[in-house]
């Protein structure tokens, strides 16, 4: 098995350093026997029920991602597969930030958690795992209209404009995540997490770019139904992956709703099964509200209202002129006339300027270290906007490379220097440099003085688009924000390792078909020491059940096992699915729909 992330996959190889940062080995020789054992439960259970009830064919979904009911995936081998797909894998360390997450689809590639959730919470659990992230999104991938709409909901979503707030939401999800996956948590610690979520949540504000698309991520792309209000199908990671709610959302308790834009009304809680589910009719659907949705996002808008939303993120951000140049930084002021138009936008601390997504010569961050601003709109007394000056035009308003000018800007913004560059991109205008230059306001505020250096005026009647992010982020050597809260590392004690080995040696009982001598003395063992185990028990009734050679076992375990369930409500449901799939084997099932 491998044990690195394969940048041989095309998709991985063409990833931006700045999403390479949460990459992470899967360490394949961490999942421990008790590991495979839920992997093994959760796909077979999965593939039982799912047969009916998901959309796309289950089985041969998985098996095209380079996924078995039997083990736990090998990245190397999801990556073969998934190549052949147009997709590529990679696996991180629990939650990244959305934007992140978002980015990587719009790369064709998927985020796994490269942890497995503990046996505690086989049905669900908030954290993201292997579990949800491979055998959830994977399957369907081979499905042409959904991956189309998985990577196009992944771009728009990379654009997508966030609030600091948003951070603070990230943060406290990915800590009660950790919590509630890590080892002997004292339940206040959890409690605690629990309620500083939900503060959170509920002081919000307005919600962001980001928060509004999430929901259109999470009531798809996760927990989606598609095909008619009386007979939907389940498509949505989250609940492909969850053995639990994958059986309780098709009951009528859970509302099934049209899918279309008003989704975005719907908030979410990761850490309850939802309240209801929206269905499509179709993939196109899908792609048709989130057109509806990304009109009105700042990245198409641009504007006084887009660059608000950059001041509110307090990360750096992307502003677009008419002209096609971009100023990537944090933003920190604007201004605006009577009408609400932008006259100038100002950033803090690095800053650059691009093209096209890329970088113009000298002007990186370390070159604009301590922020630009620059101007926005018309000049006085002109029906041209500058950036369409033709020479003449420059000529007139003494625009020429060596000539002192003042230009005199519709909001009252004086610029007043020598000119030392012209700028241009094909026809247009993008930039001007003055060396000496004074700017000020009608009212006589300075913007620039001529003792800070040479100044660069963004040219651009209008700012025509704002999104989150460098415009050249190899260049700009954006490196997104990674939480300093890691994932907990289990460290197993020697009674648990001896419970692994029951498990190890269980499957290789079955696996290799060897003598099941051993059982009756693995099986005295659980009952003994491990009393809290259900699922080794299984697994050897499992065994016994199919071999046919020791009744008396398989009445003695069918017995404790029902004895559990009777005391043990909280393992019932996941006894009895167990014993349903032993008398109804996944593999004869399998066998019939090949």
């Amino acid at each position: 098995m491998s044990d690195f992330n394969d940048f041989n996959n095309p998709r991985v190889a063409q990833l931006p350093k700045h999403l390479r940062q949460f990459i992470v080995d899967q360490n394949y020789a961490k999942y421990t026997p008790v590991d495979q054992a839920v992997w093994r439960y959760v796909m077979r259970q999965n593939y039982s029920y799912l047969k009916d009830v998901a959309y796309y064919p289950y089985i041969k979904g998985l098996q095209r991602a380079g996924l078995s009911i039997e083990y736990i995936p090998d990245l190397q081998t999801m990556n073969d597969n998934l190549g052949k797909l147009g997709w590529g894998a990679v696996t991180v360390d629990g939650f990244i930030p959305p934007a992140a997450f978002m980015e990587y689809q719009a790369y064709h590639v998927l985020v796994i958690a490269a942890d497995i959730r503990q046996i505690n919470h086989i049905e669900y659990t908030p954290a993201p795992d292997i579990i949800h992230e491979s055998a959830g999104h994977a399957p369907i991938i081979a499905d042409a209209d959904y991956n189309s709409y998985l990577s196009y909901i992944g771009s728009i979503g990379a654009k997508a404009m966030f609030s600091a707030k948003d951070f603070e939401l990230y943060e406290a999800i990915r800590a009660l995540s950790i919590l509630k996956e890590a080892v002997d948590i004292p339940e206040f610690e959890i409690t605690k997490a629990e309620e500083q979520l939900k503060d959170i949540s509920a002081n919000m504000g307005e919600p962001s770019e980001m928060a509004l698309l999430s929901r259109l991520h999470w009531w798809t792309v996760e927990y989606g139904l598609i095909g008619s209000l009386n007979d939907p199908k389940i498509y949505g990671a989250g609940l492909l992956s969850s053995i639990g709610e994958s059986s309780s959302c098709m009951s009528k308790n859970v509302k099934k709703i049209p899918y279309t834009i008003d989704t975005i009304n719907y908030s979410y809680d990761i850490t309850k099964t939802q309240p209801q589910l929206f269905v499509t009719e179709t993939f196109q659907n899908l792609i048709d509200v989130l057109e509806q949705f990304a009109d009105t996002m700042s990245f198409r808008k641009g504007g006084t209202e887009s660059i608000r939303k950059a001041m509110d993120s307090k990360n750096p951000a992307t502003a677009v002129y008419s002209s096609g140049l971009q100023v990537t930084g944090v933003f920190s002021d604007m201004g605006q006339n009577d009408s609400g138009e932008l006259t100038f936008i100002k950033t803090t601390g690095p800053s650059a300027l691009s093209f096209a997504d890329r970088q113009l010569d000298g002007h990186g961050k370390l070159y604009h270290k301590d922020g630009f601003s620059s101007p926005v709109g018309k000049l006085k007394n002109t029906g041209t906007a500058l950036e369409n000056f033709s020479s003449e035009e420059l000529y007139t308003f003494g625009i020429i490379e060596g000539n002192t000018t003042e230009l005199i800007f519709e909001s009252g913004i004086q610029v007043s220097g020598t000119v030392k560059a012209v700028y241009k991109h094909g026809d247009h205008v993008i930039l001007i440099a003055f060396e000496d230059c004074t700017v000020k306001e009608s009212n006589g505020n300075i913007l620039f003085q001529p003792e800070w250096g040479t100044y660069d005026m963004a040219v651009g009647s209008s700012i025509v688009s704002v999104f989150n992010g460098a415009a050249d982020k190899e260049a700009y050597e954006e490196i997104t924000y990674i939480s300093d809260k890691q994932t907990e590392k289990i460290v197993y004690d020697e009674s648990t390792t001896q419970l692994h080995h029951i498990y190890s040696t269980v499957r290789k009982i079955r696996a290799e078909g060897s003598d099941e001598n051993e059982l009756p003395a693995l099986f005295k063992t659980l009952k003994t020491s491990y009393s809290h185990d259900w699922l080794c028990a299984l697994e050897i009734l499992e065994i016994v059940r199919y071999k046919g050679t020791n009744p008396g076992l398989e009445q003695e375990i069918r017995a404790y096992l029902e004895a559990k369930a009777l005391v043990e409500p909280q393992h019932k449901k996941l006894i009895h699915d167990g014993m349903h799939v032993i008398e109804n084997p996944v593999t004869q099932l399998i066998t019939e729909e090949d």
